[in-house]
């Protein structure tokens, strides 16, 4: 006579189901698939009551070391079924006991196809490993778990419980790396390949060992070796199975499910490379970084043979499938992805670039990558990928936010879409010459364009001006002032020393060695003074220059010509130097003067600042004339 008890879940499935078990076995049956999984009495070799967290659970083990586990029985089920499993089986229940303590650091152990985390030698929590979809380092100490979700074809409901879908370990410390010779000999074996490594490493490749991540069990389909993935970068085998494919590389191993892949994109990068874009539902990840994309780049010029591992049989159900490729690798790996996994491939439209490209040249933030124009998507491809459907656009604004970084800024223009869910984005240094046919691509597609360019030529018409009227005033003679940067007092000092001796001060007889002493030294103060003026006086020296040239005229007559002849004096002092002296040293400073044409505007501020000094020089330049 069999005994039922109703409630019960088997393994993880959260369906609800009856078992009964009689002296032929144990059989369990659900309520909604009705599927029913029988164990036979001569198989049972084990049974275990353990507290879970959907009451207790009754687990059995069987000959060919698999188990299968029972939960949602109660407290006051435990003696029936030990009565029950004595009877029929002759094997006693073992109770296992739990810790509760709800400490977060004890000792992993691998107990069959589970990975149990013990806690003062009590089992805290166990984890199956069937379900490990991908184990990674994440940084030198930290091991984390992910878990594939099962594959159904319902969509998950919104009441749906919630489900882990990873879980981290933190292993610190370094361990020997084992041999997996025999024991003999193992010492020597030790000391030749007893390299230390971390202990988290250790733990990861025990999971990937035990969870067959590396090699999983199944006829493998297709390999394609040395793939290069640009994101995340690196190369990797790729292997294709019937359910899922698997990504290994020499640091991370990967296992995506065909039914977590979105899209399937096939865009060309250049004329010699091709780019094939997995767009992934379930994003994986390298320590913090995740990536929603996956990025293959392949040559044009690379082609391969190969065959599939499957029958005839098996390739008819699925649509476009071949069974031997001799096609540029691109293609094959485009085509068995797609009778795989069931998605169309989504390639380039009819939008071209000036060059004839798909897409153009474009920066997002700091990174720059190709921004493809497709029939229903536009399509950032960089590091970071960014998607944006058509009919997710609100408007696209085109404008020329660095128009004041001069002639750069001129030669391209910035894109920013807004989308109707909310993120903005803005796309930089597009060349000028793709504006017209991205307007006319939008426009087809009837995506609300805004034009805010025109603001942005204004902007560059004024600054084109501001630096028109900078040259014309350079040119008309602000030249002269540029020196004084370069001039420090002590320069002007040896300067003065050097035209007092060339103009032998020793003989005060001579007027003409006198008013060329006098001009040095207001030529001297006067560069003192200007390398303190503001650069914007840089006019007002020039008409004191023509002053001072007309020493021979009236203090009065000076001033006047201070204020009405600002320019067209400027040209008249060269040629005075040279007729005072006949020594030669009168064109030695001539030619320091034309080296450095700034000095001559800078006497007239010193004769404002320090007006004791320079009205000394010219009086007694004055009672000199007189007395002569």
């Amino acid at each position: 006579m069999a005994t039922q008890f109703d409630h019960i879940y088997h393994g993880l499935s959260p369906e609800i189901g009856k078992i009964r078990i009689a002296n032929s076995g144990v059989a369990w049956k659900g309520e909604e698939n009705e599927a029913v999984t029988a164990i036979s009495a001569a198989d049972i070799k084990w049974a275990q009551w353990i507290r879970v967290a959907r009451n207790y659970q009754l687990r059995i083990g069987l000959k060919d070391r698999r188990r299968e586990t029972f939960d949602g029985f109660s407290r006051e089920d435990h003696d029936k079924l030990a009565q029950l499993f004595k009877q029929h089986f002759s094997v006693a229940l073992e109770t296992k006991e739990t810790s509760l303590k709800g400490w977060n650091w004890g000792v992993t152990d691998f107990q069959g196809q589970d990975l149990a985390f013990l806690v003062s030698n009590k089992t805290a929590f166990e984890l199956p490993l069937t379900n490990v979809a991908n184990s990674n380092i994440a940084g030198k100490t930290e091991v984390s778990l992910e878990f594939a979700t099962p594959a159904s074809t319902k969509k998950p409901s919104k009441g749906a419980p919630d489900e882990m879908v990873e879980i981290r370990f933190y292993v610190p410390g370094t361990q020997v790396k084992s041999t997996k010779g025999s024991d003999a000999g193992s010492q020597h074996s030790e000391d030749e390949d007893g390299e230390e490594i971390s202990a988290a490493q250790a733990f990861h490749d025990a999971v990937k060992d035990k969870a067959e991540i590396g090699q999983v069990a199944g006829d493998v389909i297709l390999s394609f070796e040395e793939v290069l993935v640009l994101t995340p970068r690196g190369r990797y085998d790729v292997d294709m199975f019937p359910e899922f494919l698997r990504l290994r590389g020499k640091t991370y191993d990967y296992k995506i499910l065909y039914s977590s892949i979105s899209k399937l994109f096939l865009l060309p990068k250049d004329d010699q490379h091709v780019l094939f874009i997995l767009g992934l539902n379930t994003p994986i990840r390298q320590g913090q970084t995740r990536y929603q994309y996956l990025v293959m780049q392949f040559s044009r010029e690379e082609e391969i043979t190969a065959e599939l591992n499957m029958s005839e049989e098996d390739i008819q159900k699925y649509d476009r499938l071949k069974k031997s490729y001799e096609d540029p690798t691109f293609e094959v790996v485009s085509g068995v992805f797609r009778a795989l996994s069931g998605k169309k491939i989504i390639g380039a439209g009819s939008f071209q670039s000036r060059s004839g490209h798909p897409g153009i040249k474009a920066n997002l933030k700091a990174v720059q990558g190709d921004l493809f124009m497709l029939e229903k998507y536009i399509f950032f491809v960089s590091k970071q990928p960014t998607l944006i459907e058509l009919s997710d656009i609100y408007q696209v604004v085109f404008s020329r936010l660095g128009a004041g970084l001069g002639a750069t800024a001129a030669r391209t223009f910035d894109l920013k879409i807004v989308t109707k869910s909310g993120p903005e984005y803005t796309f930089t240094s597009i060349n000028k010459e793709e504006y017209e046919v991205t307007e006319q691509y939008l426009k087809e597609k009837k995506v609300k364009v805004k034009n805010e360019m025109m603001e942005g030529d204004l902007m560059m018409g004024a600054v084109d001006d501001e630096d028109e009227e900078m040259q014309s005033v350079a040119s008309s003679g602000e030249e002269a002032p540029k020196p004084r940067l370069g001039g420090d007092d002590d320069d002007s000092e040896d300067d003065e020393d050097f035209q007092a001796s060339s103009s032998d001060e020793g003989s005060p007889s001579e007027s003409s060695t006198d008013d060329e002493g006098g001009q040095t030294a207001s030529d001297a103060s006067g560069d003192r003074e200007l390398t303190k003026s503001v650069k914007g006086k840089a006019k007002a020296p020039k008409k004191k220059k023509a002053a001072k040239k007309t020493k021979g005229s009236d203090a009065e007559a000076g001033d006047e010509d201070d204020e009405d002849k600002p320019k067209k004096a400027a040209p008249k002092p060269k040629p005075k130097p040279k007729k005072k002296d006949a020594d030669g040293d009168a064109e030695v400073m001539d030619v320091d003067e034309e080296d450095r044409p700034k000095a001559k505007p800078k006497p007239k501020p010193k004769a404002k600042a320090k007006e004791g000094d320079d009205e000394e020089g010219p009086a007694r330049k004055k009672q000199k004339k007189a007395s002569d």
